[in-house]
């Protein structure tokens, strides 16, 4: 938690530092108690990394392509020649991803993680995919993630302005 603590308040210090009066002061701690409340409810003090890092990854601003590449590069491993993920890796993923709707009372139960993997995994004889076939599955909306493009869609929404007049 103090290393993620550290790495939030140099993060969110470089982009008030871009964008005068546009972050709160308070926003790391703010960060750091929303990803303590995800993935550390019992406060031991500790959150994995990458649990926290698909978290932020997620919650960005960023484009829906640009997240789901980063999910890729954060659970997938490399033979030294091609980066792929496994099932377990996928799981990992999910189940993390999971924890942002589960925050908020949106949780579902642990047999969608598997469901979703198998979705993943179907027709694939190999024990990883590789990215092309995994940003397909994340553009086929899966259900168990369905809250993240609906999230950034929302979030496009709000930069819309309409010129049209009401009577």
């Amino acid at each position: 938690v103090q290393q993620i603590s550290g790495m939030l308040m140099e993060l969110f210090q470089k982009v008030r530092l871009e964008k005068p009066g546009q972050v709160d002061p308070r926003a790391a701690a703010f960060t750091l108690r929303l990803l303590a409340a995800m993935y550390d409810r019992s406060g031991t003090g500790y959150i994995k990394a990458r649990s926290a890092a698909a978290a932020l990854i997620a919650l960005s601003g960023d484009t829906l392509l640009a997240k789901y590449r980063a999910f890729f590069q954060f659970y997938a491993v490399s033979d030294g020649k091609v980066a792929s993920i496994t099932r377990s890796a996928l799981r990992s993923l999910l189940t993390d991803l999971n924890q942002i709707p589960a925050f908020v009372g949106e949780s579902c139960a642990p047999s969608c993680v598997e469901i979703a993997t198998r979705s993943c995994f179907h027709g694939v004889l190999k024990p990883a995919i590789v990215e092309e076939r995994f940003l397909s599955w994340l553009r086929s909306e899966p259900a168990i993630l369905l809250w993240l493009p609906t999230c950034y869609r929302l979030s496009a929404t709000e930069m819309v302005s309409h010129q049209a007049r009401c009577k």
